[in-house]
């Protein structure tokens, strides 16, 4: 995996440039183009300007812009972009139970809701090893709504770190989204804040954090893959914060 380490003591390099795009997108593209060219030639002009809006959409979903991921040991990190809906105690999903999983007793969700203007590019919450990886296949409701855990198309991944720790995630398919791309398996050694999928126009990832963690972020906040510290392994202070 390639670096470009940064620092707040001014190392490294960085300057703008266009988010590229993932080429999970590129045919998507590709057809929108065609279909806004075909309505300019065959239909009214508004029709083609509407069409060509409609691709730049599509072109800037699959946007997957560089991020600088914290370093840490103890660091959890957003593996989404978007807005954090809830923060609760829940029982971890069935499929990631077990001995060799999170257990039965409640654990800490903190869910992420992507809209369709978020960058949908899943990533790592913590580096460690994919100890499992299940496709769940469900309804398409609003991602939004906290039923979605449990009745919509997801897949789950187990990531343990070389100290034990676990952590579990779930890519949630929303009412708009239609598919789950990932890109890991089980076995896999991952980094934190390292690319592990995306989902395909609009949906939600939930995060189950082990007991005694407290998230570093309040609901109501937006969260940046690979950025946003959504929580600190083995602190416990309340974090309140001020709308403003």
């Amino acid at each position: 995996m390639n670096e470009h380490r940064l620092s707040n003591r001014g190392d490294g390099e960085a300057k703008w440039s266009f988010p590229p795009i993932h080429p999970e997108g590129r045919k998507f593209g590709v057809i929108a183009a065609v279909i806004t060219a075909l309505a300019f030639l065959i239909l009214p002009d508004i029709f083609g300007w509407l069409l060509a809006g409609v691709t730049i959409w599509v072109i800037a979903f699959f946007r997957d812009p560089v991020r600088v991921t914290p370093q840490g040991d103890r660091l959890v990190i957003s593996p989404a972009d978007g807005l954090v809906t809830l923060i609760a105690d829940v029982p971890p999903p069935p499929e990631m139970r077990g001995a060799d999983g999170l257990g039965d007793a409640p654990m800490i969700r903190v869910s992420i809701f992507m809209s369709v203007f978020d960058v949908h590019v899943n990533r790592a919450p913590i580096g460690g090893t994919v100890k499992r990886v299940a496709y769940i296949a469900g309804k398409f409701l609003n991602a939004d709504l906290d039923k979605a855990s449990e009745e919509n198309e997801r897949q789950h991944v187990l990531i343990e770190r070389g100290d034990g720790v676990r952590i579990g995630m779930t890519q949630i398919a929303g009412l708009v989204a239609r598919r789950i791309v990932t890109y890991i398996k089980d076995g896999d050694m991952l980094a934190g804040g390292q690319r592990i999928g995306l989902i395909r126009f609009g949906s939600r990832v939930d995060v189950y954090l082990p007991a005694g963690t407290t998230p570093r972020i309040v609901k109501g906040q937006r969260a940046i893959a690979g950025e946003t510290v959504i929580a600190e392994l083995g602190q416990a202070p309340l974090i309140e914060g001020i709308a403003q």
